[in-house]
């Protein structure tokens, strides 16, 4: 049976959240997806999705009238020729950024469609075996008093997480030692056998973000993440040479190239490009190839219900990050999309994907 792809349609879907939520160097008001369906000729669906907070609607336009148009007609299954056809196609017009939110969630779809047509659970098409996978809770924002910081971190251990990710830089970056005060609240709350994960997003220089790990090299802390602006890979470089402290970074980079740039520079310990941002599944399965060359660790960012599928066939990556404030869009957007238990996620026993949009919150979205 010969499958060809006849349509393609898109959605906008978003939800607010706390008022006042903000890292270190951006406020948030609202968290969403870009979803992708692509629809073959012998009546298969496959679902992608990207981001929708900053740029969602022009993501969109970019799959509406560009990206959609150029696939009808194509194999679903020739995700190499069509990933190489897109870039060389749109290469005037963005090789980094929003295109490659668009583009990323299309080939997103193409492999769920891979996984349906061949009957299979995307893990195992990977070649992967783990049917659960390890998740940490990613929260703890700077805008949060240091009572509510402690609460929210609370709250990740009673819901069964071992592992969580709290961000730094309060005050835009300008008081270390309240950071450190933060931290190390944390680590006392939390004890001993909990990892901690720190993420400055991007705010300090490496001056000071090498003085801020001296401050708690005995906290014992698994990473600190993107310390300085992502694009400043001297910068990371020197931050790794300086400190004890694993470096992750990589969630703003894109392609097996920018994977690439950041391993040679000996720029990270833990790689977190986003396939939801970096190229989809065809583009992670080189970068997820590139870090076990370089022996480093795999850990991608956000998107846990897209990356489980990599973690269980990468057998360097360390787990999946679930961000709590995606939880509503996610719960509203996928019907009976597994839920954490015991710091672990079960892989959905469903060709591709396992995931089913909820039709009624779909319809309900404004055109």
């Amino acid at each position: 049976m010969t499958h060809t792809i006849t349509a393609i349609e898109t959605y906008l879907v978003s939800e607010p959240v706390p008022a006042g939520i903000a890292d270190a160097t951006r406020a948030v008001g609202a968290v969403g997806f870009t979803v992708v369906r692509v629809r073959t000729s012998e009546g298969l669906e496959g679902i992608g999705f990207t981001y929708n907070e900053v740029g969602g609607a022009a993501t969109r336009t970019l799959l509406d009238t560009t990206i959609g148009p150029a696939l009808i007609g194509r194999d679903p299954l020739a995700t190499e020729d069509i990933w190489t056809d897109l870039v060389g196609y749109l290469r005037g017009v963005g090789r980094k950024g929003l295109l490659f939110g668009a583009l990323s969630a299309v080939d997103v779809a193409l492999w769920d469609l891979k996984g349906k047509i061949t009957g299979l659970p995307l893990f195992r098409l990977l070649g992967g075996s783990q049917t659960r996978v390890p998740v940490y809770a990613s929260g703890g924002w700077t805008s949060y008093s240091d009572q509510q910081l402690l609460d929210e971190v609370t709250g990740m251990l009673s819901s069964g997480y071992t592992a969580v990710k709290i961000k730094v830089g309060v005050e835009g970056g300008t008081n270390l030692r309240r950071d450190v005060r933060r931290v190390t609240a944390v680590r006392e709350m939390a004890g001993p056998g909990v990892q901690i994960m720190l993420d400055a997003n991007n705010c300090w220089d490496a001056a000071r973000a090498i003085q801020f790990a001296g401050m708690i090299r005995d906290l014992d802390i698994l990473f600190l993440e993107e310390p300085v602006i992502a694009d400043d890979i001297p910068g990371l470089a020197r931050f790794r040479r300086s400190t004890g402290i694993p470096l992750a970074t990589g969630e703003h980079e894109y392609t097996r190239y920018g994977a690439r740039d950041l391993i040679r520079a000996e720029a990270a310990d833990v790689v977190q490009l986003d396939g939801a941002r970096a190229g989809g599944y065809t583009e992670m399965l080189k970068v997820a190839a590139l870090t076990q060359a370089w022996n480093l660790k795999l850990a991608p960012h956000a998107m846990e219900h897209l990356h489980l599928h990599l973690v269980s066939a990468a057998p360097n990556a360390l787990f999946v990050e679930r961000l709590l404030m995606f939880e509503e869009v996610t719960h509203r957007l996928f019907a009976g999309a597994p839920e954490p238990v015991g710091g672990f996620l079960t892989i959905p026993d469903r060709p591709g994907l396992g995931l089913e949009l909820d039709e009624s919150y779909l319809k309900a979205q404004p055109s």
